[in-house]
Order: structure tokens, then C-alpha cells, then sequence
């Protein structure tokens, strides 16, 4: 009998392929990160100005019950929360959900009444920075009626 002659398979990867796989995943990677980085501050912002237009849903409201939006000498804000003694028709439970409104980082959101330039009142946040002015993400937030 003729012995056979079996020739053994290669199976496996080469170096050359792994290094191109490799390649490839570094050039997605460098095109895809950069752009999802940063989008969780975007999105803070983007959420911070819905707060503020809902707070200013509330205030509206407040208004509407009330006569008058709520003064500093009725808490600013706070009279969203908690009912000042000067509120006649002071909605049971309050205006807002979950206690004084706050930024998405957590910051109080600012009040003045009279508002800047005939507004009836400025609501505004200061950002991810939490300090007044900034750049970016640390850029203060205004509510635009």
C-alpha cells in the first residue's frame, strides 16, 4: 500500500491581517470618538434650557392663579414650592415637581423680577461652570420667551 500524504490545513489569522484589522479599528475609532465626546455637556445644556422654559410654564401659571408673578419678598422661586402668604389662589401641591428648580448640574436656576428691558421677569442659568459668563458649555443659559 502507498502510504497517503496528508498536507495539514493552516487555519488562523497571519500577523499581516491582524495588524489591518487592527489598522482599520484605530482609524474608525479616531473618526467616531471625537465626535461622541462632548455631547453629554451638549445634551445638560439642551436640557437645562427645556428646565428653564418649564419653569417659566410655572411662573406663568403662578401668574394666572395669583394676579402677580411671585416676588422676590414671596421667595422668587421658591413660591413655585412653597406657598407664600401673599398667594391667594396658590395651586395645592405647587407649580413645579421635585422641589426648587435646578439646572442640570444642579445649580438653582436664577430669577430677577422686574426683568432686563421691559420683561416681566429673567430667568436664566449659569451654566455647567455655575458662575455668571463663561464660553461653551460654561456659557450662561437664558430662557427666550
Amino acid at each position: 500500500m502507498q502510504g497517503k500524504i496528508y498536507q495539514a490545513k493552516q487555519s488562523g489569522f497571519t500577523l499581516i491581517e491582524v495588524m489591518v484589522v487592527i489598522v482599520i479599528l484605530g482609524v474608525l475609532a479616531a473618526l467616531i470618538v471625537p465626535n461622541v465626546m462632548g455631547r453629554g455637556e451638549k445634551a445638560k445644556v439642551d436640557t437645562s434650557a427645556i428646565t428653564l422654559k418649564g419653569v417659566a410654564g410655572a411662573l406663568d401659571q403662578y401668574k394666572l392663579d395669583n394676579g402677580k408673578y411671585p416676588s422676590m419678598q414671596d421667595g422668587g422661586l421658591d413660591a413655585l414650592v412653597n406657598q407664600p402668604a401673599s398667594a391667594k389662589n396658590w395651586m395645592q401641591g405647587g407649580y413645579v415637581k421635585g422641589g426648587y428648580p435646578k439646572d442640570s448640574w444642579e445649580n438653582d436656576i436664577q430669577y430677577v423680577i422686574p426683568g432686563a428691558e421691559g420683561r416681566a421677569f429673567d430667568l436664566y442659568s449659569f451654566g455647567a461652570d455655575g458662575k455668571e459668563g463663561g464660553e461653551g458649555t460654561n456659557a450662561d443659559i437664558y430662557y427666550q420667551p
